[in-house]
């Protein structure tokens, strides 16, 4: 139970996210966003996630509520209603409480293992629980359940709790997200992985045909438990932009009954960053695109760049979105992608600490904005992957003024 003191605090802040989510701003961004997502011509859209820095945007001496389910909920609403008065980027603020269903997925088998810095926030290192080949054979599928009384029990919470201030929502699977050499490294290790493409490469294969039958299986399961939410609104898809479409549902869609061509769905290879297009084609795409498949709309990439791998990766099924990274070539990018393609562009996050030059930062976005208008390319700027902004929370709220004005 959520204490009355927490209680009035939530329903506050709750009051205080119906009305921004009232404002005609709200329908004009979502507006705006439909269109963008259909490659039809709009100006370029910012959304700014700023992930690790959060907790220096919003600290725990921000937080009033006391238990520890209430604070979580309050950094929700917090963090919904910082968002709109700091950044004016285009994040869309819903009148609505999303509830997810009590979906459990059992593990593969086998956990990766890290050996964990010394330095606080430091970078840990990989520990592998994968040595040889014959390892593979202690991978399992995994099995979906879906605990109903649960997912009863969370709703009537919320609709207590907020019912009567904003839109209750029961959600399922509603973020489908590939990352299968991110999972294969977690258990090998990332530079046994890199020598096993030469040295063994059908270990690698094995263990990929895994991940890509254990996914598929996976997908089946929420498909015929009814599990799977449409997504074409603004939850959160490939890495960074939103949902917003009128393209999904597809044609057939009921209701009662979501399929995968309804809905959008990604993938990513981020730990082939530094090997060539060759081994990028040979050991991820063909498992990601038979994967992706079945999905109305996909998206690829997050932090890797490809500016050499564009040729392979346009032939993967329904794309939509690319993910261009703060390390690809945006000139040789936009000349790929063109019309034809979201370009998901990711300015450097490096911006935001050190130095915050506003000349450097305007002449970088000013760059990536001629090259994507004189390729006519339906650009969105996504400011993510910021771990610090050094407790200077203005340099998002300044560096989304600046791109605005550009």
């Amino acid at each position: 139970m959520i204490p009355s003191h927490d209680r009035q605090i939530l329903r506050n802040l709750a009051h205080e996210v119906a009305e921004l989510a009232a404002l005609p701003i709200q329908a004009e961004r979502r507006e705006l966003w439909k269109k963008h997502n259909s490659l039809q011509p709009t100006r370029p859209m910012i959304l700014v996630f700023p992930e690790g820095a959060w907790e220096e945007l919003l600290t725990g001496t921000d937080l009033l509520c006391v238990g520890e389910k209430a604070r979580s909920y309050e950094w929700s609403l917090r963090s919904r209603i910082y968002t709109h008065k700091h950044f004016q980027d285009d994040t869309v603020l819903e009148r609505e409480w999303k509830v997810y269903k009590a979906i459990h997925i059992s593990g593969w088998g086998i956990e990766g293992k890290r050996i964990p810095s010394t330095e606080e926030r430091g970078a840990w290192k990989f520990d592998p629980v994968i040595t040889q080949a014959t390892d593979l054979k202690n991978i399992k599928f995994p099995e979906v359940t879906h605990d109903e009384k649960e997912t009863h029990l969370r709703m009537e919470e919320a609709q207590d709790l907020f019912g009567d201030i904003l839109d209750v929502r029961l959600r399922g699977v509603d973020h489908i997200s590939y990352h299968l050499m991110s999972q294969y490294t977690s258990w090998r290790g990332l530079e046994e992985a890199m020598l096993d493409m030469f040295l063994q490469p059908q270990m690698v294969h094995d263990a990929m045909a895994l991940l890509e039958e254990g996914h598929r299986r996976i997908l089946q399961q929420f498909v015929d438990q009814n599990l799977l939410t449409l997504n074409n609104d603004s939850t959160y898809h490939s890495s960074g932009g939103n949902g917003y479409t009128n393209e999904l549902p597809s044609a057939g869609y009921d209701s009662r009954h979501v399929r995968p061509n309804d809905m959008w769905a990604s993938a990513e290879s981020q730990e082939l960053a530094q090997v060539g297009p060759r081994q990028h084609a040979e050991f991820a795409l063909p498992y990601e695109t038979r994967l992706l498949s079945p999905f109305g709309l996909t998206g690829y990439g997050c932090c890797e760049d490809l500016t050499r791998k564009l040729d392979d990766v346009l032939t993967l099924p329904n794309l939509r979105r690319i993910s261009i990274s703060p390390f690809a070539n945006v000139d040789a990018c936009a000349e790929k992608l063109g019309n034809r393609f979201i370009f998901s562009w990711k300015p450097h996050p490096a911006h935001l600490v050190g130095d915050f030059d506003e000349k450097l930062i305007r002449d970088y976005i000013s760059h990536t904005i001629d090259v994507a208008q004189k390729n006519n390319c339906a650009l969105e700027m996504i400011l993510k992957d910021t771990h610090t902004c050094e407790y200077h929370p203005e340099r998002f709220d300044r560096w989304t003024q600046i791109a605005r004005e550009v």
